[in-house]
């Protein structure tokens, strides 16, 4: 029997879409030119994982809310995993490097590791390494 794989699709407004892209491909992310446009930019972090950059106007023709202002609000935690300790660390230095600010300090709890930034549009992204031998025990 074959199994499904479900995708998420987090869908993100920006306030500069070229802005946006530059900040994440200085992280290593690829973007998908077949689902973006000069509105909507289809970044790929994985098989199963894309996040879609969406300008301000484009976001609001998806829901009738206002959009979170992330100066002074949290609309919602994006937590990505990392194969290693090293690996948080590359991808936290890689953004700050980049333009992004740190969001909260580093929790290192031996068998779990991370670290956070804020996207140039202020969301907040955990990265987080876990030993698997320590949870499977």
């Amino acid at each position: 029997m074959a199994t499904y794989q479900q995708m998420i699709f987090l869908n993100l407004p920006v306030k500069d879409l070229e802005v946006s892209k530059n900040f994440f491909a200085k992280l290593g992310y690829g973007f998908n030119e077949q689902f973006s446009d000069d509105r909507t930019a289809s970044m790929v972090v994985s098989e199963t994982i894309v996040v879609m950059l969406l300008t301000e106007p484009r976001f609001k023709e998806f829901t009738t809310k206002q959009i979170t202002d992330t100066a002074t609000h949290t609309e919602a935690l994006i937590g990505i995993s990392a194969e290693s300790r090293e690996k948080v660390d590359e991808l936290c230095d890689a953004a700050l490097a980049a333009g992004g600010t740190a969001a909260n300090e580093p929790q290192d709890h031996g068998f779990m590791y991370g670290r956070s930034f804020q996207d140039p549009d202020g969301h907040i992204w955990e990265v987080v390494w876990m030993d698997s031998a320590a949870v499977e025990g």
